[in-house]
């Protein structure tokens, strides 16, 4: 195979899925084609294709599933002319795929080292010793702490970034030619994402392995990929250098996904993020030209409706191709018409006051063997702040870092264990829920992260809500407060006649909508949001987070953001609370947190955040190994077993002793051993260069 021979060449692939109902279309003259050693990302809503094409690749679509069209070669050959035996042979030896699960790929009832080894003895007929040696210097590869022990422990052992770095291990023993990766880091946390994402970088340069990187993620691919193709109802609409796409976008559906997201820079008054209109059109529906077009501020009737759109060349722009018809006419640089600004925000008075808060769970260290032994674990430990109307407030951290446990304080989900929790000058800390009176209930309400957990299946939107006013004491009436709650889908901008939907007639971003109907209905002053967007494609994210806050624009409720996204965090939080290990390490202004002095771990947090832009410069900084247990933290400084800044630090202080909180300016505070003069010499972790334009494009 000569170097210029793609490793993966698919062309015009057409995959039908043949149900009762008849034929679903799930992709529609795809081609793209993978270089030796390049990275290719494919990127687009959920439902658009994305994963089938990998499942194609690895011709894993079930009975079901069946391609109709087209082409897919690997390494020159077309791999509908392989047998089944050639097939077998090159899945998992030349061609390997990680999923976004990763115990969806590991065997619960093995060990991990046996897993490893079945690799190499399945694929390339390894002895047990050359499979045990290879195995276990690739999980040294993967940078896994004690491989040894690692090879002896079952999946449920280790953490899920610590799965997912065995599954890379995995699909890297025998040295693929073609890595497939769906999804790889969405379950994980920001930092652990970044090591894996390091990780993936520095091994596919290793080792030679070209990739196709399947992400909703713009961030992600611009640090991981070469090239991009942008998917759309099945089809892609756009293709080319990560540059070229990113820089000098033209198709309408790319320029919607960017518009979609929080770039630096973008400010929530003067320029808010504009969602995409509408859904994506399933199969049976979609519409005859551009499947686009009825979501299109350009669609153009007797233009983009005449006839099936192909992939076109963009001038002046090597390997770039569009789907549209209108691309050489548009102004990519104007904004839609109707772009509401805002004034900023006034804070208003304290509503809330969390003061020296604890909360700890006795545990039996046993319990499943019957032990009596027990220990505590440390969910929050002196939690100080306060909260003003009209304020949103974010709360940053890694999963195990105390955050849901201090919204269940908050809620009386759970009881504190010391220090107070104060609600408009009335203590509530030591009240749960159930002894609470309808008022302090209905005063902190929460938007939940799945919108499908929390809707019953059985009942229609409509009289859902109409419970939670009931639960309120809202309305004197039926008839008011069925009034009442036609005014709360007005609000949350949802159709009147979806009171009648059931929970399944109704998409996940429709859902997530009710349930800030629902947290609104009691006209609360503390709405407490958990992740309430993650689980929702970029386009829905921008629709929620823009409907929250014209929300809280007009009711002047507090918000308690939490989430582990700090490119939306830094766009929609007036303050940012830093939180680890139960601990609140920093918390200032936005504008404080973002920029130095930063606590080492707010600086770790900010350097993974995977940016879409470009012209941003990042410092990068990965941290070593995992947020240890609550159950047994480490002495001293929370974050000593993970700070590279410790040795600046005389008498092993960081070690021994619980830092100090110093306050800085304006109400900015770190908990942190370091010297003011040591912080204020930290470096930013973002900075900004000029973005190329076309009219850099040298003429041909």
């Amino acid at each position: 195979m000569s170097e210029e021979t793609p490793i993966l060449e698919i062309e015009n692939l057409s995959i039908s899925f043949f149900v009762r109902a008849g034929e679903i279309p799930a992709v529609m003259d795809f081609s793209c084609k993978v270089m030796p050693g390049e990275a290719m990302g494919l990127v687009g809503e959920s439902g658009c294709g994305k994963s089938t094409v990998a499942l194609g690749v690895m011709r894993d679509m079930g009975n079901r599933g069946k391609i109709t069209g087209g082409t897919i070669k690997f390494m020159g050959r077309d791999m509908g002319d392989m047998s089944d035996d050639e097939l077998r042979d090159i899945r998992g030896s030349q061609i390997a795929m990680i999923y976004q699960e990763p115990m969806a790929s590991l065997n619960p009832a093995m060990k991990v080292g046996r897993q490893l080894m079945e690799v190499l003895e399945i694929h390339e007929g390894a002895s047990t010793k050359d499979a045990f040696a290879r195995s276990l210097e690739m999980l040294e590869d993967v940078k896994l702490p004690d491989p040894k022990r690692m090879m002896r422990s079952y999946p449920h052992q280790l953490s899920g970034g610590q799965q997912q770095r065995i599954v890379i291990a995995m699909a890297l023993l025998s040295k693929p030619k073609l890595l497939l990766l769906d999804e790889p880091t969405t379950a994980l946390d920001v930092t652990v994402e970044a090591g894996i994402v390091d990780l993936i970088k520095d091994l596919g340069k290793k080792f030679g392995t070209s990739m196709l990187f399947i992400s909703h993620n713009l961030g992600l691919i611009l640090e991981t990929c070469d090239r991009v193709t942008v998917m759309y109802s099945g089809e892609a609409v756009e293709s080319g250098t990560v540059k070229d796409v990113f820089d000098r976008m033209r198709h309408p559906y790319t320029q919607g996904l960017f518009r979609s997201i929080p770039l630096p820079g973008a400010d929530k008054n003067e320029r808010p993020l504009i969602a995409i209109p509408g859904q994506l059109p399933l199969p049976h529906e979609r519409p005859y030209g551009c499947n686009f077009g009825p979501r299109c501020l350009h669609f153009q009737t007797g233009t983009c409706d005449t006839r099936e759109i192909p992939m076109q060349p963009v001038p002046q722009h090597s390997e770039h191709f569009s789907r549209c018809e209108r691309f050489t006419e548009l102004n990519w640089n104007a904004l839609p018409d109707g772009l509401s600004t805002h004034p900023p925000t006034q804070r208003g008075k304290e509503v809330l006051r969390v003061d020296n808060l604890k909360k700890y769970y006795d545990v039996a260290a046993s319990s499943m063997l019957g032990g009596r032994e027990t220990r505590t674990v440390k969910a929050n430990e002196t939690l100080s702040f306060t909260a003003h109307e009209a304020e949103t407030i974010a709360i940053v951290g890694e999963s195990g870092c105390g955050k849901s446990t201090l919204a269940k304080v908050l809620l009386g989900l759970e009881t504190a264990t010391d220090g107070t929790v104060t609600l408009n000058g009335e203590e509530i800390q030591s009240t749960g829920i159930e002894d609470r009176d309808t008022k302090t209930v209905a005063a902190i309400q929460m938007v939940f992260q799945n919108p499908f957990d929390t809707l019953n299946p059985s009942h229609t939107v409509g009289s859902q809500i109409i419970r939670t006013l009931e639960k309120f004491d809202i309305g004197i009436s039926k008839a008011d407060r069925r009034e009442h709650m036609l005014k709360l889908l007005d609000l949350v901008k949802l159709p009147r006649e979806f009171a009648k939907r059931m929970p399944r007639q109704l998409s996940g971003g429709q859902k997530q909508r009710i349930g800030v109907a629902r947290a609104f209905a009691g006209a609360p002053q503390i709405v407490v949001a958990d992740e309430p967007v993650s689980a929702l494609d970029v386009s829905v994210q921008a629709a929620v987070t823009e409907l929250l806050m014209d929300i809280q624009r007009e009711s002047g409720t507090t918000m308690l953001f939490i989430s582990h996204d700090l490119s939306i965090v830094r766009y929609i939080a007036d303050r940012v609370i830093v939180m680890y290990l139960g601990h609140i390490v920093e918390q200032g202004t936005t504008d404080e947190i973002f920029a130095p002095p930063y606590h080492p771990y707010t600086e770790a947090l900010l350097s993974a955040i995977p940016i879409a832009d470009t012209s941003v410069e990042k410092k990068y900084v990965v941290l070593d190994g995992d947020i240890p247990s609550a159950m047994n933290p480490p002495s001293g400084c929370p974050f000593q077993t993970r700070c590279s800044y410790k040795n600046k630090v005389s008498d092993g202080l960081c070690e021994r002793e619980v830092p100090p909180e110093q306050q800085l300016e304006n109400g900015h505070a770190i908990k942190c051993h370091l010297p003011k003069a040591e912080l204020d010499s930290m470096e930013p972790i973002l900075s900004f260069s000029a973005k190329e334009s076309d009219q850099d494009i040298p003429a041909p």
